[in-house]
């Protein structure tokens, strides 16, 4: 019997929630938009998911290249593509799940922000699953210094572009979606804020 660790990786623990509450069956086509190494991925891979992934690194890639092929030898290379999340090449409705996770609060501004957030959202499927966790003020907004518009200096001396309740409450309609869990903020000590904000896209929404 495999370990835990072989079985699902380094996984992030609210993604793993949604798994075990059945929404993440087999057979669908995952999307990791922003991908890294590949942390959330193993699983997917191992249980011969359809699993596709873009990051702006290209050693992040070759990473999770070698990664699929150890787990899934039939996955094609091109799944894994070396692009900006702003800029991916996989098509509109494309996937059923797409994973953002902490990948939005990298942007240097609101224009970036949203060009982000759309260029993730659009390949997602109507009807499809989004899960992202992202840095915010939520129970920090006395320990964090503005350095210009949305960007924050954190107590842990990071940058971060953040949101907050309001903005991704006012997200959520302007995407046409639906929370289908309410926003989940873990604070670190003081030190950092991270939201996790679960979507469903809307059969109504055009492609």
């Amino acid at each position: 019997m495999s370990s835990l660790r072989e079985q699902f990786g380094q996984i992030d623990i609210y993604l793993f929630d949604q798994l075990l509450r059945g929404r993440i069956p087999r057979g669908m086509r995952i999307l990791d938009a922003g991908c890294g190494d590949g942390r959330n991925l193993v699983y997917f891979l191992r249980e011969g998911y359809e699993v596709f992934a873009a990051d702006a690194s290209s050693r992040a890639i070759d990473n999770v290249r070698h990664l699929a092929s150890r787990l899934t030898p039939q996955s094609a290379p091109d799944h894994f593509r070396v692009e900006r999340v702003e800029s991916m090449s996989f098509p509109e409705d494309f996937a059923d799940v797409v994973i953002s996770s902490a990948v939005l609060h990298f942007a240097n501004n609101d224009d970036h922000f949203r060009a982000m957030l759309s260029g993730s959202w659009r390949p997602l499927k109507r009807d499809g699953l989004w899960f992202c966790r992202l840095a915010s003020s939520i129970g920090i907004e006395n320990q964090i210094q503005r350095i210009d518009g949305r960007r924050f200096l954190l107590p842990d001396g990071s940058a971060r572009y953040l949101v907050d309740e309001e903005m991704l409450n006012q997200l959520t309609k302007e995407l046409a979606g639906s929370m289908i869990d309410p926003l989940k903020t873990t604070v670190v000590q003081n030190q950092r804020s991270m939201t996790t904000w679960v979507l469903r896209k809307s059969v109504f929404t055009k492609p």
